[in-house]
């Protein structure tokens, strides 16, 4: 026990930390004690555990860990610091305790994480358990479910974030282990009871039986809505309160709680966005506007089902919506207008809020085509309509409805207003204000008394609707003249409507199954439940992306934003209907005489037309008393009127009398209900007395008192009218000043300005001063309410006038319009509130602008303007810019309807001259005064584009379009800007100038509103990530904002969203917002009635109460009025933005003096030792993105931020690609000054550049390759290894950039590769590249092969990882690739391995397609490589630069720029073709590169080199000494010895040095001038013609780019080649060698050279081109025949596929053809037919009659169809025979063609014999009829059957063959046996050969001609054996017969003296595969090396392999072990 003494007096904290458990045990007790004594939960003493729990609860005791876990569970309950472990505890838990088998542990680790949820931090615990779920141990799976399960259960869906949970649902699903997926099955189940069917959708792929399962369970469930069982701290209190009340109040606010709870999250939330733009049908544009209506249907039918995708990715839909809108609207076939509607109903459901930008656009489309009358299409129309109102407002789409209701078309007025009807349904009272109710309410009451039921009907549910959402009180007041019997129906109506919102909110949108809308039922269910404050935590939420969820809160908010969109159309009623219009009937003057003398006494109306003015005036007094003695209702006012103006009437000559009468109109007036028809009796008379001295001012009260009674804008425009369609100017004078008092008394509401302006105009021009006098004043008094926008009118007034006009203007300035004190008291209900009241002048205002003329632009927008706009040229955009300003300026006010104008505008905002965007700008200002209020609708497309001008680096850019802004914003209002996600994504960007404006803006502006939309909380983020921004002034505007911010959002709100934050960021922030809680200041109230208009923008940062009308008013430039020229100067209006754009620049300017001196990498110690482990252990993201999104490129900037000096960062991450590659010169300067630097930080530097990667611009991408470069030579030579980190974020980047299109690119990224071999070992290259060959990029797989090639040759096997069997099945996958360059590099790559591992590989590449294996088997045949061991250059695995030591060392040269010239690059070298030099011996590889870099010194060493090495290589056998001979032009004329020289001249012409290359061609020349030496040449045509047109392709990508190459150099190498081949081509017995392989590339060379435009420019370029052209038709007359039509089908398909092929190319091939069906009659006997037909077979699969007819030119088609007539015609109804070789007939139309061409001629020819002898017989001798030939055939098979007679029937039927060689033997072949078959076909042969020692035999029909020969030693073919299709053992006479050949044709067999032709039939299998001739240099230049000797044993060459080109001489290189082996073989296979 002594040791437990010890650890007893430790301390508390080192008990907790020792490494007995026992001494941990009472550690943790203690602690559990001393947790539970503390009472305090912010004592000091909590703070000493924080780095303790965490062990507490991973201990490795499991007793220990139990208390362990209790102590914590306890300190996380209490300690107020606790949060701050949360991540590491609970992944301890995760890890550690939940897989523990003690049940006891498993449930304190739940209930730790779920206290720690309580105590605020469940993103954090529900992150990790996230993270468990990915755990291999099914047991902590199944505990992180469970927790998160219990935890939703007790908090609820609002604390637990569903989405992620939803997310891994289906994985948990398809688990094996039960228990993960039961524990799923409950969690789900769980999350159903909260969410209810918004979980359908994620889950509905999942397992039919599980969700079978699901269904029963969910059944079970209570309908009731759930409530939270356990409360966050925060909530705890309030929980408390909830259970003390337990009153029917609590219960109601309870019931708001759950009407929040229930619709969290809405199904959409959960779904993935589909991107479908990229989707669309190429053509899609084009089909959509052709004539055919099919081709329409299927480019619509194509979008419909993209859109049927329920959620799709924002995107630019413009032009797709503007192709659908125009089929809507213009298509004549209705069933497309329905399809297209369909299509606008799935973008409008699947983009939600996102499609609103579109609405306006598509809405009035859609209401004017309800013309159509066909129930399809009208419900299409109906549900596109009603899905486009979800995307948008009520408010944004007003006009156009309203527009459409005065259409005459019945059945548009009636869907017009069922729409409406819907629309309102979606409303509540806040998003119906009485700004936009009034409008419609107007329209509506004109269809209510349509003549039309329909109509009447529709109109009468849309008010119904209406009286239902907003209540009676806010709709009776339009109501006020609608007749009872209608007022009834209306309110009928008004009981039918179910709300989609209201008290049953949820009910509602259950039985809306159709349009589930629950974010928006949520919101009302709130509002209609409890206060309306409590709404606005929810809507934060879910509601943020809810489609048409912009309630605008409470009523009074939504009322300041309403006001602009619905002003124009709104006006336009305004005169019409007034709350109390009174409609009168005009009434004969006997019916007023009758109702005046009803009212009047008689004396009165008999002395109203009395001779005595004395009488009169009693009569007046009479009259007056008795009009106010009158009850309202009984007043007969027309009648009274009329009296009056009975005469003398308004003739009166006596003032008094007249006095006394004007008086009595304005009684009448005010105390009757005054109509129109009255007051258009009296005003008249009242304008003639108005400029009378004595009674004017009567008149003008009478006037005012009319004005009263029937409004003053009607009455306004009846005066003005009257005054000045007469000549008094007195009158006119006094018409005006009675107006401009009228204004101030009334306010402006609804005045027509239009008119007035006109009249002003006339006014204005009057000879009269006072006239004038009388307008300036009225222009003054109109100013107050219109703005500066009224001068805009008179701008063309003479100057003296304008000057008083401004001068007037002047004294107005800063003045407030007064509140109006009449006309208000009796139109608008007594009980409105405050806040509408204080609205009411603004509506004034607006409407005043939306009164002036507006002028339509649209048709002066022309699609050449726009395109002007868009032009390359900068002053053609200039010009087009310049005319827009003038149409804008020359129409001065002008319609929203601006057409492309937009699009146009927003491309210019990013223009590269910054003078067009500053242009722009200004262009974009004159359109918001232009366009007034109405330019809302294009803040989305339109304005945020100007905020991200405010990131612009220049100064005075910014400056302009802040103004702009500004500018806009005063029109607009700030709630369109502040809608939706814009704004916060421009703040997201991370550039220090526009996050500085925009904050100042917002600070500017926030604090005049009254209510901000819900969406600013998506811009609290990124304010806080600007408070920590590296910018001094982002961070300060950041924290001015701030207060602002939270006076919208409150502090709780603020707080919370602080919850993502980093811990250390947390806490500042947190500490700021306290800050700013202090001086937040108060929102601004309602304005007072006196002052509706306070200079809001003066001094905004105060709480003064500056009304937030402000932003919507006209006259917003109120807000710069303390000094409007300084503000007009700098589009600002506060004087800290004018400092802060002179402080910038000055600042930076500065520090760049200071800074740029340092080193540029500060080096951190363990800096990148830290940031590994940081990734390790996830504290920050890995670097694996498919394109690098925000959040990585922040992280890369902070961990930048302390190890790379200032000033490059800022370069690094600048927006502009020029800083990127200012950046990267600076990097590439300090590379070898500051190597430790680079060494320190080159995690990040590698990370940074893979950032550049993703850049489109290609110098920056050329550069940082550049920069790459030079670093990897670094850090080779510093010894430098890569880490894994380092690797893992950069190569898989890397290697996509070997996929780029530029070889430029490409190459750099290779030579990076090499690199990269020195500082990372190969063997974990491996694994990079292997993944890259996934990609679906084709060039990037074929050069990722080829780069696994390369490292396997230099490497050796072990570099193939993880095994070598795994990584070459995955390499040998690609041979069956579509891609024919991808096909070659994986064959090119398992040739290389074969030539490294020999025949084992094929047992690791394992089963491979038949198809495949023999493309493998061809190429390693070409490639005839023996197998080495080991390559040469087998270095060990770590790569360092020892590896030179090698033997090879010159391999390893270092040139200047290239480090490691590797295998790749030699490869690489021989223009572009990697397989070139891969498989060569080493001695050649190596020279070929001497030749190329070197310009041919190496030359002449070559054959001593050659001999050295052969003689070491074979010295154990016994092999006759080669006699070597000095290279010279004069051959020996024995074959055998000259092999190896005219090898080694032909490896020469290959070379990259062109005098090499013409020595060579000159020496082949002199062979085949001289006929006796030709022959020498045999045997090595195709080796002689790929490396001839190596040396063509080497021209043509490398010398004719090479500028300083002389051009007659070329001209010189073009000769000699072309000359070369010309004499090569004359000699028929060497043409007839070319293989079809090499024949295709051949032709490709050529035809690519007659089309190389670059010749054409050079002086014999013409020539050139002459003798290519001769030399095209050597070749196709001289060539064997099959071969050279076989290479030119198979290169005319390649060119039809390949997309980057010219037309002309093909067509040139086509040309080719057409010469070879010409010379077909003279050649078809030559013909292998059956191979031809098998091309054409290919040719006809991969191009169907269908795909042919849709290329471009016809000639394909044509070509085909020529060639396959011509054989028709030439060989009869026997072509159907040569169809031997097609496996597959119905693949292709080939068979059925023919068949149709043949029915075809034998139907002209009338011939009716049956097929059967037209096959066997038709070209026979007419003499031998059918019955002989039959007799005669059957006699000679009868001794073929018989043993004696076998070999003469045998030679019989051969020279009957030979006779008739198209004689059909089939059907005797047809009924015998396969063995007799076989044994027939046998015979033939070797008679054949006997004969004539010639393989070439005419395959004849019945005999299958695929004659192939197996020579692979393969490990399943052990015999070699003649491939027969019958796979019968072949008899020893054959092998006899092909010993005999080889022997002779090797000079062996010295009894002949001629040598037989070469053209064998077994050196050309029947079916070669058209492989490219390229692989075929290997195997030629590979046999250089054993050309020198000749193998003289007579048995080695009996089994030589042969490869598909003819066989060279003995050149075999299989090695001699291995040919005794086969030679073994055949011997017991005689036997």
């Amino acid at each position: 026990m002594g040791d437990d003494s010890e650890w007893m007096k430790l301390p508390l904290d080192q008990k907790c930390e020792h490494k007995l458990w026992k001494a941990r045990l009472s550690g943790y007790e203690e602690a559990l004690k001393i947790f539970q004594k503390i009472k305090d939960e912010k004592s000091p003493e909590w703070s000493k555990f924080l780095g303790l729990i965490k062990k507490f609860v991973t201990d490795s005791n499991a007793v220990v860990q139990l208390k362990g876990l209790e102590a914590a569970l306890v300190y996380v309950e209490n300690a107020h610091v606790a949060g701050k472990t949360t991540g590491e505890v609970v992944s301890g838990v995760v890890s550690k305790v939940f897989n523990q088998p003690k049940a006891k542990a498993k449930e304190l680790g739940i209930e730790i994480c779920l206290m720690y949820i309580e105590i605020e931090k469940g993103e954090a615990v529900q992150e990790e358990l996230l993270k468990g779920l990915d755990s291999k141990n099914p047991k902590i799976v199944v505990a992180c479910i469970e927790t998160l399960r219990k935890a939703l259960s007790e908090f609820g869906s609002k604390i637990i974030l569903l989405k992620p949970i939803i997310k891994v649902l289906p994985k948990l699903f398809e688990s094996r282990e039960k228990a993960i997926r039961d524990e799923a099955k409950l969690i789900a189940v769980e999350i159903y009871r909260w969410i209810r069917d918004a979980l359908r959708p994620p889950l509905q792929n999942i397992n039919p039986v599980q969700l079978k399962e699901l269904e029963e369970e969910w059944v079970k469930l209570p309908t009731g809505a759930p409530k939270p069982a356990r409360f966050l701290r925060s909530q705890q209190e309030l929980e408390a309160k909830l259970e003390q009340q337990q009153s029917a109040g609590g219960d109601a606010e309870g019931g708001g709680d759950d009407g929040d709870e229930v619709p969290q999250i809405d199904a959409y939330e959960l779904l993935e966005a589909v991107e479908i733009l990229s989707k669309l049908p190429k053509d899609f544009y084009d089909k959509i506007e052709a004539k055919k209506w099919q081709e329409r249907k299927e480019a619509l039918e194509a979008v419909e089902v993209l859109v049927k995708n329920p959620k799709l990715e924002a995107g630019d839909y413009a032009d797709l919506v503007k192709a659908l809108k125009k089929v809507v609207g213009k298509d004549t076939n209705v069933m497309l207008v329905a399809l297209a509607a369909k299509c606008l109903t799935g973008l409008a459901v699947g983009l939600r809020k996102k499609f609103g930008q579109y609405a306006g656009h598509v809405v009035p489309t859609i209401l004017e085509k309800f013309k159509e009358k066909k129930p399809q299409v009208v419900q299409a129309l109906q549900e596109a309509i009603d899905a486009i109102f979800l995307t948008t407002t009520l408010q944004n789409i007003s006009e156009d409805v309203l527009a459409v209701m005065d259409n005459k078309n019945p059945t548009i007025k009636q869907q017009t207003s069922l729409f409406i009807a819907r629309s309102f349904r979606h409303c509540t009272a806040s998003t119906l204000p009485k700004s936009l109710l009034k409008p419609f309410c107007a329209a509506l009451l004109k269809h209510i008394n349509d003549s039309a039921p329909e109509v009447r009907d529709a109109a009468f549910e849309a008010l119904g609707t209406a009286l239902k959402v907003v209540g009676e009180k806010a709709v009776n007041p339009f109501l006020a003249d609608v007749d009872k019997l209608k007022l009834d129906k209306i309110k009928e109506c008004s009981e039918k409507v179910e709300l989609v919102h209201g008290k049953k909110a949820g009910l509602a949108a259950d039985k809306k199954d159709f349009k589930p809308v629950p974010g928006r039922a949520a919101a009302s269910g709130a509002a209609g439940d409890k206060d309306t404050k409590d709404t606005s935590a929810p809507k934060a939420g879910p509601l943020k992306k809810a489609p048409a969820a912009k309630p605008g809160g409470p009523p009074k908010k939504g009322k300041p934003a309403a006001q602009g969109g619905t002003g124009g159309a709104g006006t336009k009623s305004k005169k019409a209907v007034e709350a109390k219009e009174v409609v009168e009937p005009e009434l004969s003057i006997e019916v007023c005489e009758e109702k005046a003398s009803a009212v009047l006494p008689a004396t009165c109306i008999q002395l109203l037309d009395s001779s005595n003015w004395k009488e009169r005036l009693a009569c007046m007094e009479e009259f007056q008393k008795a009009v106010e003695l009158m009850d309202r209702t009984e007043m007969p006012c027309q009648a009274l009127v009329r009296m009056l103006a009975k005469k003398p009437g308004w003739k009166e000559t006596n003032f008094q009398v007249m006095q006394m009468k004007l008086h009595i109109v304005a009684l009448i007036a005010q105390k009757g209900n005054f109509s129109k028809t009255s007051a258009q009796i009296v005003l008249d008379g009242l304008v003639d007395k108005i400029g009378d001295v004595k009674c004017g001012n009567n008149a003008k009260e009478a006037m005012t008192a009319i004005a009263e009674a029937c409004v003053l804008p009607w009455t306004a425009e009846q005066v003005m009218s009257m005054a000045f369609s007469q000549k008094n100017p007195k009158n006119q004078s006094e018409t005006l000043n009675w107006l401009s008092n009228a204004i101030k008394e009334f306010g402006f509401s609804g005045l027509n300005v239009k008119a007035f302006i006109s009249n002003v105009k006339t006014a204005l021009a009057a000879t009269n001063p006072a006239v004038r006098t009388s307008a300036i004043t009225l222009l003054g008094v109109m100013y107050l309410y219109v703005g500066p926008s009224l001068r805009m009118f008179f701008e063309d007034e003479k100057p003296a006038l304008l000057s008083q006009i401004d001068a007037e203007f002047e004294k107005m300035q800063g003045q407030n319009p007064p509140a109006p004190t009449r006309g208000v008291s009796k139109h608008s209900a007594s009980g409105t509130d405050e806040g509408e009241d204080g609205d009411e002048p603004d509506d004034g205002g607006n409407d005043a602008v939306d009164l002036l003329p507006r002028t339509e632009i649209s048709d002066k927008i022309t699609s050449e303007l726009v395109s002007k706009i868009g032009d390359k040229n900068w002053k053609i955009r200039k010009e087009g810019l310049d005319e827009v300003a003038a149409i804008i300026n020359e129409a001065k006010f002008i319609q929203p309807n601006i057409g492309e104008l937009p699009t146009a505008l927003k491309g210019r905002l990013n223009d590269s001259n910054k003078i067009l965007v500053q242009q722009t700008l200004t262009i974009l200002q004159q359109l918001a005064v232009a366009m007034g209020p109405n330019i809302k609708q294009h803040v989305k497309n339109l304005g945020i584009p100007i905020i991200t001008v405010l990131g612009d680096s220049k100064n005075n850019v910014r400056s302009a379009a802040l103004a702009t802004v500004n500018a806009w914003a005063e029109q607009t209002g700030m709630k369109e800007w502040l809608e939706g996600e814009d704004l916060s994504e421009e703040l997201k960007k991370e550039n220090p100038f526009l996050r500085q404006e925009l904050l100042g803006w917002l600070a500017e502006k926030l604090p005049t509103l009254r209510s901000t939309p819900t969406d600013l909380t998506l811009c609290v983020p990124h304010l806080y990530s600007c408070l920590e921004d590296r910018n001094g002034d982002v961070r300060k505007k950041a924290q001015d904002a701030l207060p602002f911010f939270m006076m919208h959002l409150g502090y709780e709100k603020m707080a919370k969203a602080t919850g993502k934050l980093k811990p250390t960021s947390k806490d500042q922030v947190l500490a700021m917002l306290e800050k700013a809680k202090a001086n937040m200041p108060a929102k601004p109230t309602a304005p007072a009635k006196a002052t509706p208009k306070p200079a809001g923008g003066s001094a905004p940062a105060r709480s003064q109460p500056a009304s937030a009308p402000v932003e919507d008013s006209v006259s917003g430039t109120v807000d710069s009025r303390p000094d409007p020229k300084k503000a007009k100067a700098l589009g600002v209006s506060s004087k800290t933005k004018t400092a802060q754009g002179k402080k910038v620049p000055s600042k930076t300017s500065l520090k760049e003096d200071e800074d740029k001196s340092g080193p540029i990498f500060i080096v951190v110690p363990n800096g990148k030792e830290q940031r590994m482990k940081d990734e390790k252990g996830l504290k920050v993201l890995k670097w694996n993105f498919t394109t690098p999104r925000d959040e990585y490129i922040e992280q890369l900037k902070t961990q930048m931020s302390s190890c790379v000096a200032k000033w490059l960062q800022d370069e690094m991450f600048h927006s502009d690609f020029q800083h990127h590659n200012k950046a990267l010169a600076v990097m590439v300067d300090h590379l070898e000054s500051e190597k430790e630097g680079v060494i320190g930080c080159l995690d990040l530097i590698l990370k940074w550049v893979t950032l550049r990667f993703f850049d489109t611009n290609t110098s920056v991408l050329m550069k940082t390759l550049e920069y790459l470069k030079l670093l990897f030579t670094l850090l080779s030579d510093e010894e430098y290894h890569l880490t894994e980190n380092e690797a893992s974020s950069f190569i898989p980047y890397l290697i996509l950039k070997v996929g780029e299109p530029k070889d430029v690119i490409r190459k750099d990224v290779r030579a990076i590769l090499n690199r990269m071999c020195l500082v990372y070992p190969a063997s974990k290259m491996f694994p990079f590249i292997m993944e890259g060959t996934k990609s679906k990029n084709s060039k990037q797989r074929a050069e990722c092969l080829e780069e696994l090639g390369c490292l396997v040759e230099s490497y050796g096997m072990n570099v193939c990882q993880p095994t070598p069997g795994k990584a070459l099945k995955e390499i040998a996958i690609h041979i069956g690739d579509r891609d024919n360059a991808v096909r070659n590099a994986a064959l090119n790559t398992i040739v290389t391995v074969y030539n490294v591992y020999g025949d084992q590989v094929f047992k690791l590449i394992g089963a491979l397609s038949e198809k495949d294996m023999s493309m493998l088997e061809e190429r390693i045949k070409r490639s005839a490589k023996r197998p080495s061991a080991a390559p040469v250059k087998q270095v060990e695995e770590k790569p360092q630069r020892t590896q030179s030591i090698s033997s090879n060392t010159n391999m390893l040269r270092k040139g200047p720029a290239e480090d490691m010239s590797s295998k790749l690059n030699q490869a690489r070298s021989m223009s572009g073709h990697p397989e070139t030099a891969q498989m060569v011996r080493r001695e050649f590889q190596l020279d070929l590169d001497e030749i190329e870099n070197d310009n041919g010194t190496v030359r002449c060493e070559m054959p001593e080199l050659v001999q050295h090495k052969l003689d070491d290589i074979f010295e154990p056998v016994l092999i006759p000494e080669p006699k070597i001979r000095a290279v010279s032009p004069h051959f020996d004329d024995m074959h055998s010895n000259t092999a190896s020289t005219i090898n080694f001249i032909i490896s020469q012409v290959a070379s990259g040095d062109i005098n090499t290359s013409i020595q060579a061609l000159t020496q082949i020349d002199e062979v085949l001038r001289q006929e006796d030496k030709a022959e020498a040449m045999s045997g090595h045509i195709d080796q002689f013609l790929i490396a001839t047109f190596m040396q063509l392709r080497l021209i043509y990508n490398t010398h004719m780019a090479d500028e300083k190459l002389e051009k007659d150099e070329i001209i010189k190498l073009y000769s000699c080649i072309i000359g070369n081949m010309i004499s090569l081509f004359q000699i028929e017995s060497l043409a007839r060698e070319a293989s079809t392989g090499v024949l295709k590339d051949l032709m490709h060379g050529l035809i690519t050279l007659m089309l190389d435009s670059r010749i054409e420019d050079l002086e014999e370029g013409q020539q050139v081109v002459r003798s290519v052209n001769l030399l095209v038709v050597k070749v196709l007359e001289k060539s064997d025949q099959t071969n050279i039509l076989s290479a030119l089908l198979v290169l005319l398909q390649d060119s039809l596929l390949a997309t980057a092929s010219s037309p002309k190319f093909s067509e040139l091939v086509m040309k080719c053809l057409w010469r070879m069906v010409r010379l077909l009659p003279d050649t078809i006997n030559s013909i292998n037919l059956d191979r031809i037909l098998l091309d054409i077979h290919i040719f006809m699969k991969v191009f169907p009659k269908e795909k042919l007819k849709q290329c471009k030119s016809e000639f394909p088609i044509r070509t085909l169809k020529t060639l396959l007539h011509t054989l028709c015609k030439l060989k009869g109804p026997k072509i159907l025979d040569h169809l031997t070789m097609i496996d597959n007939k119905n693949e292709s139309e080939l068979e059925a063609h023919l068949c149709r061409m043949m029915k075809h001629s034998m139907d002209q020819t009338g011939s009716k014999s049956d097929k059967e002898t037209e096959k066997g017989a038709s070209r026979m001798d007419e003499k031998s009829s059918k019955a002989k030939v039959n007799d005669f055939l059957a006699e000679i098979f009868k001794k073929i059957g018989s043993k004696e007679n076998t070999k003469e029937g045998l030679a019989e039927l051969y020279e009957y063959k030979k006779k008739y060689s198209d004689a059909d033997i089939e059907p005797f072949l047809k009924n015998s046996s396969q063995f007799f078959q076989s044994y027939v076909e046998r015979g033939l042969r070797v008679i054949e050969m006997e004969r004539e020692g010639k393989g070439r035999l005419p395959t004849s029909a019945g005999i299958s001609p695929q004659l192939e020969v197996t020579c692979v030693p393969t490990a399943t073919s052990t015999v070699s054996s003649l491939g027969n299709t019958n796979g019968e053992e072949v008899g020893p006479s054959v092998y006899l017969e092909r010993l005999k050949i080889l022997r002779q044709r090797c000079g062996l067999d010295n009894t002949k003296d001629e040598r037989p032709p070469l053209t064998s039939l077994l050196s050309k299998p029947a079916v070669p595969t058209v492989a490219s001739s390229t692989d075929m240099l290997h195997s030629k230049l590979s046999q250089l090396r054993e050309s020198r000797e000749q193998q003289q044993h007579s048995d080695l060459d009996s089994s030589q392999s042969h490869s598909s080109g003819p066989v060279t001489s003995s050149s075999s290189t299989a090695n001699i072990d291995d040919l005794k082996k086969r030679l073994e073989r055949i011997k017991s296979s005689r036997k």
